[in-house]
């Protein structure tokens, strides 16, 4: 079968799509704003002449970006489109604030959402105040205690209900969460929060973080932030953190597709 020969078989791909949240209402397709989820379809719909369900790996909130989203489509009937040249007739049909990175073709079997090892996102920091930052990062006060940040931080590895740590969403059956890494990164100017786990509910990295600047300012402890995690009342809940500096960094899949691609 040539490239261009057009199928009646469903074939499925995986999109590992990059973007700019700061214009759209999250990734998730919802009636009282644009969110990523809709562009990507309607992108895809132009492409393949078809309907398509795009299935994102996770959600992610009004304002957060992505540097590697990964998403599936099955398009039913094939497509007349070469494999190769999927990405640049999508971004032909996209806004400049999202980017097809790469696609490449999966079993049917293949799901974004169910099919992960684990997720990661980042945490942008800056100690530099400056307007070409504020979009894609949060300013750390003078007074900053950067160890006790990363104290706090620690407070949130391993196998923990997160439901003092997140946002209530009806849909979301457990919150239990297994985080793998939560630490600081950082140099003389610029840091990360890189925080990496099987599973994240709504709102948990954004908590995670707010809690962990509360401590480096000094105004909760490890301990009271342990405490917390363990009582699984929202009654304790502390400041998310600002959604513009949040950026879902990577998605891990047994075939370790899209591993390629640099992230932070």
């Amino acid at each position: 079968m040539t490239p261009n020969t057009v199928t009646t078989q469903t074939r499925a791909i995986a999109l590992a799509i990059e973007y700019d949240g700061s214009s759209y209402a999250g990734w998730q397709r919802q009636p009282n704003g644009t969110t990523i989820q809709e562009l990507v379809e309607a992108a895809c719909h132009a492409v393949f002449g078809v309907l398509c369900s795009v299935v994102g790996s996770g959600r992610t909130d009004s304002g957060v970006h992505a540097r590697l989203q990964v998403a599936h489509v099955h398009i039913l009937g094939g497509h007349a489109v070469p494999l190769q040249r999927i990405s640049l007739a999508l971004n032909a049909n996209l806004p400049d604030d999202i980017r097809i990175r790469d696609v490449v073709e999966v079993p049917l079997d293949f799901h974004a959402r169910y099919s992960p090892m684990w997720r990661e996102y980042v945490y942008l920091l800056t100690r530099h105040d400056s307007v070409f930052l504020r979009h894609y990062r949060h300013v750390l006060p003078r007074t900053c205690n950067i160890d006790a940040l990363n104290q706090a931080l620690g407070v949130f590895l391993g196998d923990h209900d997160f439901s003092t740590f997140s946002k209530n969403n009806p849909d979301t059956r457990s919150y239990r969460c297994v985080v793998l890494h939560c630490a600081i990164e950082s140099d003389s100017v610029d840091l990360l929060i890189r925080i990496r786990a099987n599973r994240f509910v709504y709102g948990m990295c954004r908590a995670i973080v707010g809690a962990g600047l509360d401590a480096a300012r000094g105004t909760v402890s490890p301990d009271a932030l342990r405490y917390a995690l363990a009582q699984q009342l929202r009654s304790v809940q502390r400041p998310l953190a600002p959604a513009n500096a949040l950026v879902l960094n990577r998605v891990h899949y047994p075939s370790t597709i899209f591993d390629h691609l640099s992230a932070f």
